[in-house]
């Protein structure tokens, strides 16, 4: 039984966003208020650092080390730790966002309203929320499925069209195997139009077949 094949099935290619659609959705939250600040900070480092959702809703306040050599620090799949570097902008906006009260003395770094982890379904609300908010600005977001999982592929996908080594990409994520970022390869359609723009096009030339006299004159007298 262990030798028999297992069965194919239609593999869709990975869904991302465009850096346009990233801003636009980075733009969406209510700064003004502490739920548009805490989704501001949650979404950007959703989208910089590529974690998983229970990786990401998992992060304690401690976990951000916002000094030199700044990072995150969370437990992955197989209760592997790993650490994601942040960008100066990530940073800046952490330490505004950890310079705020705490709520009811919550120690995860974007709790609920009661202090509480975020269940999957709230941070797939609140992204949904935000997502219609960004079509007004950013309307190709309409046509698109958005998901925190698709933040994770967007920031692959970034890494990728700025030719970071496969491998390396695996080790950002925290993938078993070199081989899990192959997807990222066949959805990259500009990848594929910079290697078709370095061939050489076939000579095919449009227009419909015409016969010539012999032929049809071959055809007449059947």
């Amino acid at each position: 039984m262990l030798a028999i094949p297992g069965k194919r099935h239609t593999r869709a290619l990975v869904n991302f966003l465009s850096r346009p659609e990233i801003d636009a959705l980075l733009t969406a939250p209510d700064q003004s208020t502490w739920f548009g600040r805490r989704d501001h900070a949650l979404l950007l480092v959703a989208v910089q650092t590529g974690l998983r959702l229970s990786e990401l809703t998992g992060l304690q306040r401690d976990d951000a080390f916002l000094g030199t050599g700044a990072h995150v620090r969370c437990t992955g799949k197989g209760r592997k730790e790993r650490c994601t570097p942040l960008t100066k902008a990530t940073v800046a906006v952490l330490k505004s966002w950890l310079s705020e009260p705490t709520r009811h003395g919550a120690e995860t770094l974007f709790p609920s309203a009661g202090g509480g982890r975020l269940s999957p379904d709230s941070v797939a609300d609140l992204l949904a929320k935000h997502v219609a908010l960004a079509c007004e600005s950013c309307p190709s977001l309409r046509k698109k499925h958005v998901t925190p999982h698709v933040l994770r592929h967007s920031m692959a996908m970034g890494l990728l069209q700025a030719g970071v080594d496969r491998a390396v990409i695996a080790l950002w994520l925290g993938h078993e195997s070199v081989e899990t970022t192959q997807i990222y390869l066949e959805a990259n359609l500009a990848m594929k139009e910079e290697i078709l723009t370095k061939t050489v096009p076939p000579g095919g030339k449009p227009g419909r077949y015409r016969p010539d006299d012999q032929l049809l004159a071959f055809l007449k007298n059947l």
